[in-house]
């Protein structure tokens, strides 16, 4: 069975169109934002989204995701009213696929995680603290819910690794553009793109690149060799600055809007 994923990395490829995958952190800044973010964000363009649980101890974000987290936690956003967001946007969008991202012991906290984010329409999960070794159990849980499970690569695993963790992934990998933390500064676009052409030797699965891509100009630059880019930081950023829901739902729109277009002049 070809997941929701795969099914859209896959148009993406035939129509030569990058995919643009968006972060936000769930129940941030306000509970009432989510649902018209998501929406928004597929207006302007995106092609995947990221929906982050928040978590009170998020160890590879920086600043400004960590802040996200810590206001959705104080407004009670947990992995239950998570999967009922995810619920929400699926009555009025039954095409975009969803990927929560967050951490381990979100995860395990629920029994039957994998069941009822299926029942959620959720199709895929990244879990930042969880190496591929210990993966399994979860990892089978989610295949038969039809869920991926997508993996970081980093510019410190080695080729070993890579190696193993590209034979376990599903979905896409994610190739995190550089070392340190969600957000940070100045990406080394040849490095990175050396490293996409080697991991192609590797798998034929999609290569999506993130960390530090804040605009159309650095999105432009990693979507010439990649098969699609993560914005996030930026976005969430963007959030926090307006109590008004649909001001806010707007400038998700044409940030987006405006990466898009630099990735469809590739």
């Amino acid at each position: 069975l070809v997941s929701r994923i795969q099914s859209k990395l896959e148009v993406c490829k035939g129509r030569s169109r990058k995919a643009l995958i968006s972060f936000i952190t769930a129940g941030d800044p306000t509970t009432e934002h989510t649902i018209p973010a998501l929406h928004a964000l597929v207006q302007g363009g995106v092609d995947i989204i990221e929906l982050g649980i928040p978590f009170s101890d998020p160890e590879a974000e920086g600043p400004s995701i960590q802040k996200s987290s810590q206001r959705a936690l104080e407004n009670g956003v947990g992995l239950d009213s998570v999967l009922r967001m995810v619920q929400e946007f699926r009555e009025k969008d039954p095409e975009t696929p969803i990927v929560l991202m967050g951490y381990l012991n979100s995860i395990l906290s629920m029994t039957d995680f994998a069941e009822k984010a299926s029942n959620s329409g959720v199709d895929g999960l990244i879990v930042v603290n969880l190496p591929p070794e210990e993966a399994e159990d979860l990892q089978s849980s989610l295949r038969r819910n039809d869920i991926d499970l997508i993996y970081l690569l980093a510019p410190t695993t080695t080729e070993k690794r890579s190696a193993l963790i590209a034979e376990k992934a599903s979905g896409f990998l994610y190739y995190v553009s550089l070392k340190g933390i969600t957000g940070a500064g100045h990406i080394e676009v040849d490095k990175v793109a050396s490293r996409i052409e080697s991991l192609r030797e590797m798998t034929d699965l999609p290569l999506c690149v993130g960390f530090g891509i804040k605009n159309a100009k650095t999105a432009t630059e990693i979507g010439k060799f990649s098969d699609g880019v993560v914005v996030g930081s930026a976005l969430v950023d963007l959030m926090s600055e307006s109590e008004d829901v649909n001001f806010t739902a707007k400038e998700l729109e044409l940030a987006v809007s405006s990466i898009r277009q630099g990735l469809d002049s590739i």
